[in-house]
């Protein structure tokens, strides 16, 4: 890893879980870790209340736009972690993967969107403590 981890989230339409994880790692590393997401099928637009999930949180994702899946965008990641929706990832050697399981908020209401957001919220901090340790 250089000394700035590089994490890519991936679902399939790259509008709800992975952006919504993509939002938190953003906000809570403060910087100290380049983020980006992606799907192998992206949507047209983010999940509507994924941006209101994450807007009650104080975070804004409605800028973002879904993404293509690239192996090249793949490759220069040092974690990879694809969203519990069996997406095909290109495997590189040195790559760390992993696989969240999480339910899809597509055309879910808030209270189960929320819950997904809550569940990723946890997983990013225990990943960004895994990336970048506490200074002692």
């Amino acid at each position: 890893m250089s000394d700035r981890p590089s994490v890519m989230f991936v679902c399939v339409h790259n509008a709800g879980r992975s952006q919504m994880a993509a939002g938190y790692l953003t906000a809570l590393s403060g910087g100290q870790v380049e983020v980006r997401s992606a799907g192998s099928a992206p949507g047209e637009h983010i999940n509507p209340v994924a941006v209101e999930a994450m807007r009650e949180v104080g975070i804004d994702i409605s800028a973002n736009r879904p993404k293509i899946l690239t192996p090249e965008a793949v490759q220069s990641s040092d974690v990879v972690i694809t969203m519990g929706c069996g997406d095909a990832c290109p495997f590189f050697p040195g790559v760390r993967y992993e696989d969240w399981k999480l339910d899809d908020p597509a055309g879910q209401g808030i209270e189960m969107v929320r819950r997904v957001r809550d569940d990723i919220r946890g997983r990013v901090e225990t990943l960004l403590a895994e990336l970048i340790p506490a200074k002692a």
